[in-house]
């Protein structure tokens, strides 16, 4: 599968976030996203997940307008935000009523697979930011679906959850299109491909 950018650019009011990109995004290749802070890394991703619709120029998934493209896109960033008032399992099971899980693995499988089988009956909201981020991780990376979008995916991660992280990558996402925005080379050393979101600055 892929997802097409045709001369694709956004912008809020007058400024251009980014303009005149053109790029295809294939399973079975890893991309990165970089750029400075504040430059346009999420903004981009958000396009691409079909959050955000762009300003000008065209997307596409395997050739045909993009519709109903939550459903083949897995994605993790800090701006998306738990429901804290529910368990790790309750959380999970929400999110596998409408987006089904890898081999079909149930909420306590992916729990334990991302070190919270001890935290699975607690609310979210006591866990600590780098439980929260594991919890998102394994959300993303384990949906069943072609596109994994992971935008500053080891915020709040120790050593360890930084190793979980790329445990997740080299063992769950092959064949899969994972596309990571980031500045720091740790979080996407294993991308192919990259990027760069200041070549797409001008108006």
């Amino acid at each position: 599968m892929k997802i097409s950018l045709t001369d694709a650019g956004k912008r809020y009011n007058r400024e251009w976030i980014f303009r005149h990109l053109t790029h295809t995004f294939h399973t079975g290749n890893n991309y990165a996203i970089t750029g400075s802070n504040g430059s346009g890394k999420s903004t981009l991703l958000q396009v691409i997940s079909g959050a955000l619709h762009i300003s000008e120029g065209k997307i596409l998934i395997n050739d045909q307008p993009v519709e109903h493209i939550y459903n083949l896109v897995g994605i993790a960033a800090p701006y998306l935000e738990l429901i804290e008032e529910m368990t790790g399992k309750e959380f999970l099971r929400f999110h596998q009523s409408f987006k089904p899980f890898l081999e079909s693995r149930t909420p306590a499988e992916i729990l334990t697979i991302v070190e919270l089988k001890h935290a699975a009956d607690k609310q979210i909201r006591y866990y600590s930011s780098g439980m929260k981020q594991r919890l998102k991780l394994g959300q993303a990376i384990l949906s069943n679906c072609p596109f994994i979008l992971l935008d500053e995916p080891c915020t709040n991660l120790d050593t360890k959850g930084i190793h979980l992280y790329h445990h997740l990558i080299s063992t769950y996402t092959k064949d899969r299109c994972v596309i990571v925005s980031s500045n720091d080379l740790t979080e996407y050393e294993f991308c192919t491909q990259r990027i760069d979101i200041q070549q797409y600055k001008l108006a």
